[in-house]
């Protein structure tokens, strides 16, 4: 059997423009925690995408985060425990939740859960919800500085609110080039998207984020259908995820295309017949919807450039994790240029 890799890996690249990207070294993480409790906001790796991170329970340095990214402060942000028993801490955890976390955590599943009376998190942070929306990361150095740091942190996407989602520390670098904010370099994330959002302060279970954890997966432990959620309020989303507009390229995008233009830029999945374009990325080569994930929004950011008319994008199947890719997708189209 394979031994598992257990330490972090402290090399993935080296720093660049200045001090500004940093070894994930344990000095380094160390450093990044004190920041964290002086009420500085630091970008880190996840298995997802790369986090803004700031101590969930200061006022302060949760604003801090709305004001770097240009955020709506009625969208409210997950927060990220290092374990479930400092999460159990902050909400109310009921049989289904317990479950899923024991089967689930750490990784890609974010649960949206009451709060407790004595819950100390940032009203910001969960802009004035009942509610929290809460997940264990699993990489292995967002846990470490969640762990050295003894905060909860609240992380969104470490980038400018309805731009594409960065996956390298050269996209969270490039997404917030005048923000004097130091970025932990664990190198591309795993998985490539973000989490799946579900909602269990109901008797039903929706989602309201599809992600990087397969739905299929969740119903089968639970035993249970989860419902689609209807978000009849835009301006008062319950999580992360749900406005219209999300995740776009400074230029046009297109889905689901049966023709491509000359001028465009082609983003394939599997084998196509399409020849005349100026560049293609292919998602996945084997058609994979895993690999496509990870690559999506890498190939976003590569192919989002001003030479391109726009991004013409293959159908991407509506199964399994393409569900989360044609989520993004959709949203990402509907930018709207003058």
């Amino acid at each position: 059997m394979e031994k598992k890799d257990t330490k972090i890996r402290t090399s993935l690249h080296p720093a660049v423009q200045g001090n500004k990207i940093l070894r994930p070294s344990p000095n380094n993480i160390s450093s990044a925690a004190r920041s964290l409790k002086q009420g500085k906001l630091i970008a880190f790796p996840t298995e997802t995408v790369y986090g803004l991170a700031a101590n969930a329970m200061s006022d302060q340095s949760v604003a801090k985060v709305f004001q770097v990214k240009e955020r709506p402060s009625f969208n409210p942000l997950i927060i990220h425990f290092h374990n479930i028993k400092s999460a159990k801490k902050f909400v109310k955890f009921n049989k289904h939740a317990s479950i899923l976390a024991k089967k689930f955590w750490p990784g890609s599943l974010t649960l949206v859960l009451p709060k407790k009376k004595s819950c100390m998190i940032s009203l910001l942070a969960s802009a004035g919800l009942d509610s929290l929306a809460i997940r264990v990361p699993k990489n292995k150095i967002a846990r470490e500085l969640i762990k050295k740091s003894g905060l909860p942190i609240a992380a969104p996407s470490a980038n400018i609110s309805g731009t594409i989602s960065p996956t390298t520390a050269k996209h969270v670098l490039q997404n917030l080039p005048k923000n004097n904010v130091k970025i932990l370099d664990g190198g591309k994330c795993k998985v490539g998207i973000e989490s799946t959002i579900i909602d269990l302060t109901k008797k039903n279970i929706f989602l309201l984020r599809p992600g990087g954890l397969e739905i299929s997966k969740i119903e089968k432990i639970l035993g249970l259908k989860i419902l689609p959620h209807k978000n009849t309020s835009p301006s008062r989303p319950k999580s992360p995820g749900q406005m219209n507009f999300h995740y776009a390229p400074r230029i046009p995008l297109r889905i689901n295309i049966k023709r491509i233009v000359p001028s465009e830029a082609l983003l394939s999945f599997g084998k196509h017949k399409y020849r005349s374009f100026k560049k293609e990325l292919n998602l996945s080569f084997r058609g994979n919807l895993k690999e496509a994930a990870s690559n999506l929004f890498k190939m976003l950011y590569a192919l989002d450039k001003k030479k391109f008319s726009s991004i013409a994008v293959m159908p991407i199947p509506k199964k399994g994790l393409g569900i989360a890719i044609n989520d993004r997708l959709l949203k990402a189209s509907k930018r709207k240029f003058s």
